[in-house]
């Protein structure tokens, strides 16, 4: 038996998963713990290094403008990439490669370790497997298949942000600690302020102050409104002055940033409804977004945290971060396969311009960039 028919009865989990989120825990004491320094060394110093000596309220310009970005996805996503050109490349000994059990089986296997989960990695086995069985093949041949299957499988509608048609649009995001909520948030507001949105920020993480400080600075460069609450304080209280705010202000945008927190922390999803609530207060049917942050590099228990988060707050949208530090970029194939959540964003770098609505086209593009001819 070989280890593509060990996996046709039931997709195995990934045995990594439950471990990726028991050693999170919410930080209630504001005490920066070693995600928050990667976050505000790596992500806030590095995305401000070459302008360091710019006026810090100067906005940031042309955020939105996506100019060069396909360098930057492509470059992003090496890694994964590596996985479906290099390492595939690595299973053909020879020109015109016997395609057998035994090649099917090692592929299934190298498409696997991107994340992309059993399921698919069959779909595309069996293509192959299909059309190619007991007879020699070129490298290009196979990479154009894996291609067209990801083209397929990741395939989406344009998904953009649900704008309000009146007033302000409101936006909520949530996520596990250290997802990448707080440097997303600075970019995605980075983004509406380059398209001449004026734009609040709600500093809704009370329980760390590292998210308030981050966001403070964010908001100071990139010229948007901030609205902070005491440390420790009730984060409702500090979503309903930020929309307050955004309407006093007649403001374009606002988003609220929320404390990290487990989707199986029951107490803390609930305090996530109530901010909610609080602020369909001031606008009834806000937020027009709930926004969960997700980090690549957490692989397949990105899945069972879209689960928990799209249960306890409708999570409208997926911000899939940090795809540059990881080969798990295939994660996105099960999330939008399992869920009614489209990806709305990707990150792929620490630069204020590394986050962008995400084009399934050129994702898959930027994958095979480098792809044999």
């Amino acid at each position: 038996m070989g280890l593509f028919d060990r996996f046709k009865k039931k997709d195995q989990p990934d045995p990594t998963a439950a471990q990726s989120t028991d050693n999170i825990r919410p930080d209630a004491t504001g005490t920066r713990t070693a995600s928050d320094a990667d976050v505000l060394s790596a992500d806030l110093a590095g995305d401000y290094a070459a302008s360091e000596h710019a006026h810090p309220a100067t906005p940031v310009a042309n955020a939105s403008s996506g100019g060069g970005f396909f360098a930057s996805l492509r470059n992003g996503l090496r890694k994964t990439a590596a996985v479906l050109n290099t390492d595939i490349r690595d299973l053909f000994r020879q020109d015109g490669q016997l395609l057998d059990d035994q090649f099917v089986d090692r592929l299934f296997a190298l498409l696997v370790r991107t994340d992309m989960g059993a399921a698919p990695a069959r779909e595309i086995c069996e293509d192959i497997r299909g059309k190619f069985r007991g007879r020699r093949v070129e490298m290009r041949e196979i990479l154009q298949i894996v291609r067209e299957r990801l083209n397929a499988l990741i395939s989406q509608e344009e998904q953009p942000v649900n704008l309000a048609s009146d007033g302000p649009t409101v936006i909520m995001v949530v996520g596990v600690n250290g997802a990448g909520k707080t440097t997303s948030i600075a970019k995605l507001a980075a983004r509406f302020v380059g398209e001449g949105k004026q734009v609040v920020v709600g500093a809704g993480d009370t329980f760390r102050a590292a998210a308030v400080e981050q966001l403070s600075v964010w908001a100071d460069r990139i010229g948007a409104e901030i609205v902070k609450g005491e440390q420790g304080g009730d984060p409702a209280s500090v979503a309903h002055r930020a929309v307050a705010k955004a309407l006093e202000l007649n403001a374009e945008v606002c988003i609220v940033d929320t404390a990290g927190r487990l989707q199986t922390q029951v107490n803390l999803m609930e305090q996530l409804a109530k901010i909610r609530r609080v602020m369909c207060k001031l606008i009834p049917d806000a937020p027009h977004e709930v926004l969960l942050v997700l980090d690549a590099t957490a692989g397949q228990n990105g899945i069972s945290q879209a689960r928990g988060f799209s249960d306890a707050v409708q999570c409208t949208g997926i911000v899939l971060a940090k795809l540059d530090g990881t080969a798990k970029g295939g994660v996105i194939i099960p999330i939008r396969q399992q869920f009614d959540l489209p990806v709305k964003f990707i990150g792929v770098g620490e630069k204020v311009t590394d986050l962008a609505p995400f084009d399934s086209q050129q994702f898959v593009q930027a994958l095979f960039a480098d792809m044999a001819s």
